[in-house]
């Protein structure tokens, strides 16, 4: 376990810091690198995905300088690129492309593709018409913020955010990373 841990790491799959159990935050980041195989998203570090991390596959960045957050939604992964490097990859979930409806308007839950900035956060539990959200960095004035959630699925599962799981979250706070005029590109 402690080796498929320190491999991800390696390679820049964030799930913590290695502990030989394979928890949550492991099934995270065995889901990003299944994401970026193109292999089935199970989270469970069988044959293919093995040998999938032994050519040790990695995205490329699209920003080109300075820190950025990139949100790949074909395949629900977090980028946090420096100078045009990816550094860390993680699992995501984002808008799920459906209608639904709160406070009688009929939405769509989507990410809005673009090129936008950090320019709110909120370091506790951000109350709102669909649930608290977990320290907040919102970069569309539509509300949508890369935030942390209990339930980070391989798939598109939000009303339009950019879910990570909460210990993912503290790690970006703590780690300063998505601080206000940080770019966050969408694509």
């Amino acid at each position: 376990m402690l080796a498929l841990q320190r491999r991800l790491v390696e390679l820049g799959y964030w799930l913590g810091e290695p502990n030989g159990i394979y928890g949550v935050l492991t099934v995270q980041a065995v889901l990003a690198a299944q994401k970026v195989a193109g292999l089935e998203r199970d989270g469970l570090a069988g044959p293919a995905t093995w040998a999938s991390l032994r050519q040790g596959p990695r995205p490329l960045a699209v920003t080109g300088s300075g820190l950025a957050l990139e949100v790949d939604v074909t395949r629900q992964l977090l980028l946090v690129v420096q100078d045009g490097s990816v550094r860390q990859i993680l699992n995501t979930s984002t808008g799920t492309e459906r209608w639904y409806e709160v406070r009688g308007q009929r939405l769509l839950a989507d990410t809005p593709r673009g090129t936008w900035h950090v320019y709110r956060q909120v370091d506790g539990v951000d109350p709102g018409p669909l649930g608290g959200l977990y320290r907040p960095k919102y970069f569309h004035t539509d509300g949508i913020a890369v935030h942390g959630y209990v339930s980070v699925p391989g798939r598109a599962a939000s009303h339009g955010c950019v879910r990570v799981t909460n210990e993912a979250m503290d790690w970006l706070w703590a780690a300063g990373i998505g601080a206000i005029g940080t770019t966050v590109l969408v694509r």
